[in-house]
């Protein structure tokens, strides 16, 4: 999950950077390993679920968790993807768990949580990640497939935070990100479905900020632009894809993002040492949605 409705490799919404390496994991054939395998990290023990976390931008989050050596829950709607994700992730030494679900269903929402909460009793950090998309000409569109997007991308991370609650209230000091786009501040042709849903989930960030704050719960947004996440699906989904010179030089960057660009923009947020930003949308997209373009 996480897609974008243009194109689910080549078109997805993220990008940025911190302190850390620019590739702290690195493809190794048809697997991932994190560079100095899993070690003691800032997060070590603490627990963190990914939503959408099997692939694409979602599974880089996992692997960025684990390798600070978070406990990581993933979850997915699709388990192959899951599963293939949790097993690389503990072949190199990380600690990593698959829940199955569908994060528009509210009480499989629900169960997820309480697995969660049988298991460690605790969440210190939620990335809710999974999301779809749907492009198709406004008086084409199925409402069917328009209620679908925002269960899934709006309605979706509300249930996470809803039944995750009293998780994170137990972490005394969590934090919330919600990944968003930059199709929350602009669109193209046919996205109506997608975008409202991102703009809905941008409002919702700074509304659950003010709302959690008192319980020391930290809500924030990350807004990806483009991101070639081709190399991040799961093995039988992954395709090569030829970015071109005009594609990187769209970025004021010089690039096209990498879904390793999200991962360090959500552990950045989700640092302790982060704790006076809450509410903010965090744009991270190489320059590309600032730059100013005139047609010929």
């Amino acid at each position: 999950m996480g897609s974008n409705p243009t194109s689910s490799a080549t078109r997805h919404e993220r990008s940025a950077g911190l302190t850390r390496p620019l590739r702290f994991f690195v493809a190794a054939g048809d697997t991932f390993t994190l560079k100095g395998e899993c070690r003691v990290g800032r997060f070590q023990d603490q627990v963190a679920l990914v939503t959408g976390g099997g692939q694409g931008i979602g599974r880089a989050i996992s692997f960025a968790f684990a390798r600070e050596g978070a406990r990581v829950v993933v979850a997915d709607l699709d388990e192959e993807a899951g599963n293939e994700c949790v097993d690389e992730i503990q072949a190199q030494g990380g600690k990593a768990r698959f829940v199955p679900v569908d994060v528009a269903d509210e009480a499989a929402v629900q169960r997820m949580m309480g697995q969660v909460e049988a298991e460690f009793g605790v969440l210190h950090h939620l990335c809710n990640n999974a999301g779809i998309g749907y492009t198709a000409p406004l008086d084409q569109l199925p409402m069917e497939a328009f209620d679908r997007v925002i269960a899934v991308n709006l309605k979706g991370p509300l249930l996470c935070v809803k039944y995750g609650l009293p998780l994170l209230k137990a972490a005394r000091g969590a934090s919330v990100i919600n990944i968003v786009s930059t199709r929350a501040l602009m669109s193209e042709p046919d996205t109506e479905s997608y975008s409202a849903s991102k703009g809905g989930l941008l409002a919702l960030t700074h509304a659950l900020a003010v709302s959690l704050g008192p319980h020391k719960i930290r809500v924030n947004a990350i807004s990806p632009g483009w991101i070639e996440t081709s190399s991040w699906q799961k093995r039988s989904a992954r395709r090569e894809v030829v970015l071109t010179e005009r594609d990187h030089r769209q970025h004021p960057a010089g690039r096209v993002g990498r879904p390793e660009d999200i991962a360090r923009a959500v552990l950045f947020l989700s640092d302790p040492e982060a704790d006076f930003i809450t509410g903010i949308n965090l744009v991270v997209d190489g320059g590309m949605t600032i730059k100013m373009i005139y047609e010929p």
